[in-house]
């Protein structure tokens, strides 16, 4: 029996999975609820939330709706305090997180490379820190994972396959809803599917059914579904903001709306201490500071960067996929190492004049699915490098461990020079 019959017999790993979501959410919930006031950009975006529950007038306008109508939704439904307004990124974080299993085994087929990378995302801390705040990332993060595992299903289940690619047309739409970073990534399974009905049938691309990458479904209708469905699922999520009662957004003039929240977003040109760029998110280089003051009765810190351990040891998992994809004809690696580079390739060059390493949450979660997938080969090898792979994952939850206070808001002793401890790097002060 070939070695790639026996990856079909892998058992499905939902379950470990599912409860390494559970974990998650439950380390989350640890004082979700501190600090007890807004803190970092939470002062733009549950001050939006709030006045678009009036439906007074537009707040924060430079950024799509949906984000901040989750977020509303969240202070609707569960108050307006601290918790009310983390509690739907802690929420999506944890979706998220098992939308990314799926896709990653759906993707792959490997059992230990769904469960390590699963383990890697919910520890790698960028993924851990933005789901205990209220901001819009999470949610455009964990929609695009919600999509790619809908895309990874059509792909391989053909017979599902229609079903799938709608709701990932509705996923995606959503992650564009709730902020603009998805952008390139949202654009990648359309141009995917294009790109390979071109070569594979020539002039008879736009309609031919036969074929990679879903036999059954033409290139004609992957657009519909990949191409118009989001856009008008994402043109939809202002619906309520054609309701302010001052400066409603006209939904006759929504395309030309688009390019005004362009002009808001070039506009911010003012340098923030902890403004960084796309090649020093890559090196896990600056962090973001979001919390470091006495608040709720003692010295508190959120800090707001990489696990270095997954973070360096991605990088060259990363050229493994690259160089597995290409000359081992491993496709899930080439995919997932063509969405790194898709999802960072958008901020190569990137005019958007002030940056932060959170835009790199998108990017390092394709990161940890690479190596997710490069510590799975080390492990079949059953010789030493069986102990390098099992090493890293090992060290990468140590420093989890090790991290936790100063990404979670726990008390710190030690006074003002608290966070000296974890400034493993200068550049991280």
């Amino acid at each position: 029996m070939s070695f790639a019959r026996l990856q079909t017999l892998e058992r499905d790993p939902w379950r470990w999975c599912a409860a390494i979501a559970a974990a998650f959410l439950a380390l989350l919930w640890i004082r979700l609820h501190i600090p007890s006031k807004i803190y970092f950009d939470e002062v733009h975006y549950v001050k939006a939330a709030q006045i678009l529950l009036t439906l007074d007038r537009p707040h924060n306008p430079e950024h799509p709706m949906l984000g901040k109508e989750i977020l509303a939704a969240g202070i609707w439904l569960f108050g307006d305090h601290p918790q009310g307004w983390r509690i739907m990124p802690a929420l999506f974080g944890t979706m998220g997180l098992y939308a990314f299993s799926r896709a990653l085994w759906l993707t792959s087929q490997r059992r230990v490379a769904t469960i390590v990378g699963t383990l890697l995302l919910a520890t790698n801390f960028i993924w851990f820190v933005q789901s205990r705040i209220a901001m819009l990332d999470i949610f455009m993060a964990s929609f695009a994972m919600l999509a790619l595992w809908q895309v990874a299903g059509a792909v391989r289940n053909p017979r599902q396959a229609r079903w799938r690619l709608v709701l990932a047309g509705l996923f995606l739409g959503l992650s564009m809803g709730a902020k603009w970073s998805v952008l390139a990534v949202a654009m990648a399974p359309g141009l995917f599917f294009l790109m390979i009905r071109l070569k594979l049938q020539g002039r008879r691309f736009l309609f031919s059914t036969a074929g990679a990458p879903i036999p059954g479904i033409s290139l004609a209708e992957a657009g519909v579904w990949l191409g118009l469905l989001p856009l008008t699922v994402y043109f939809a999520t202002f619906f309520p903001a054609f309701f302010y009662a001052h400066k409603p957004v006209d939904p006759w003039h929504l395309i030309d709306y688009q390019g005004y929240m362009i002009g808001l977003q070039d506009s911010v040109v003012k340098k923030h201490s902890y403004m960084s760029v796309w090649w020093q998110w890559v090196l896990d280089w600056r962090s973001v500071w979001y919390l470091y003051e006495d608040v709720d009765g003692t010295r508190r810190g959120v800090v707001l960067i990489g696990n270095p351990v997954v973070m360096w040891a991605g990088l060259p998992a990363l050229l493994w996929c690259l160089w597995a994809g290409i000359f081992r004809q491993r496709r899930d690696a080439l995919a997932i190492a063509v969405l790194y580079l898709v999802a960072i390739g958008m901020w190569v060059g990137n005019r958007k004049p002030v940056q932060f390493y959170y835009h790199y949450l998108l990017p390092s979660t394709f990161l940890m699915a690479s190596l997710g997938l490069a510590l799975d080969d080390l492990w079949r090898r059953k010789d030493r490098w069986r102990w390098v792979a099992a090493g890293v994952l090992i060290l990468a939850l140590g420093f989890f461990v090790y991290f936790f206070p100063i990404i979670s808001a726990a008390k710190l002793d030690g006074g003002k020079k608290s966070f000296e401890a974890w400034m493993l790097l200068p550049s991280w002060r």
